[in-house]
């Protein structure tokens, strides 16, 4: 079975995309395609990039790092739950995906965002510009969900609509069919 990484891309507090990510986390797992694994970023909590070599290196010095290159060493794709701040993508994803460079090489990504009216997308489009230099395998399949707080329940519970619902079952069915292309690009049997 493959690994599935759903990664948040906000630290805040009072953030509502964990939200997203843990119903997302929950339709991937409802496939029996993947073992899922959410990553919170707010949770890893690691510093502004601070190694000294190049990523590419992987001569790592902090044990943070160690750990995080672990954790995604061991994924075979990807969904990033993506916030659009000021028309871009926040810091913390770009920062947690900077410190590593093999780790993500040829490995599948779709991401769901969300936002205002564009849902996200802008801050998908320009996100895909970094990951395509990591050599990752962009989906076209994904979610934009706009004007997304509007499916927050009272309790904080996202509750999307049935078109949100089918587009992440399609991104999902996706991105297991990527993840048997991508095993040849990383030589994995």
């Amino acid at each position: 079975m493959n690994n599935l990484k759903i990664i948040t891309s906000t630290t805040r507090p009072g953030r509502r995309g964990i939200g997203i990510a843990h119903w997302v986390t929950g339709l991937a797992q409802q496939t029996g395609k993947f073992n899922v694994e959410l990553i919170d970023l707010a949770e890893i909590n690691l510093p502004f990039f601070d190694e000294p070599n190049f990523p590419r290196q992987q001569q790592y010095q902090h044990e943070h790092t160690k750990r995080w290159s672990a954790t995604i060493n061991a994924a075979d794709a990807f969904i990033i739950v993506l916030a659009e701040y000021n028309n871009g993508f926040p810091a913390p994803i770009k920062n947690a995906i900077d410190y590593l460079f093999n780790e993500w090489m040829y490995k599948p990504v779709s991401f769901v965002s969300y936002g205002g009216i564009a849902g996200g997308l802008r801050s998908v489009q320009m996100l895909k510009q970094v990951v395509a230099a990591l050599h990752m395998l962009i989906l076209t399949e994904s979610v934009s969900i706009p004007f997304f707080n509007k499916f927050f329940s009272d309790t904080r519970e996202f509750k999307p609509d049935e078109t949100t619902i089918k587009s992440a079952q399609t991104m999902i069915v996706e991105l297991d069919r990527y993840c048997q292309a991508s095993k040849t690009l990383r030589g994995v049997k």
